[in-house]
């Protein structure tokens, strides 16, 4: 009993992460105007930025930033979407 309590001490598990890079690629992509993205990813205040330059310019702008921003997201590992979005808190691409 004991060996097997050692053996899986001596090979840790890994950790599963909440990696929100799908949600936030689509929402992205699909709802870009509405900045919802920004908010799933704890971006408060870019998000509410978001959709002040997305009421000024009727969606346009961040429609295209959207749309950019989204295959940028989709197109990072999982690793580094989730280094670079939930634990570096890079707000903006």
């Amino acid at each position: 009993m004991e060996n097997a309590n050692q053996e899986h001490w001596n090979n840790p598990q890994p950790v599963k992460v909440d990696n929100k890079k799908i949600a936030a690629g689509l929402l992205a992509i699909l709802l870009a105007p509405f900045g919802i993205h920004k908010f799933l990813l704890g971006y408060t205040q870019e998000g509410i930025i978001w959709l002040v330059i997305s009421l000024f310019t009727c969606g346009t702008v961040t429609a295209l930033l959207g749309l950019i921003e989204g295959i940028v997201y989709l197109t990072k590992s999982d690793e580094e979407f989730y280094q670079t979005y939930q634990v570096n808190k890079k707000g903006w691409f």
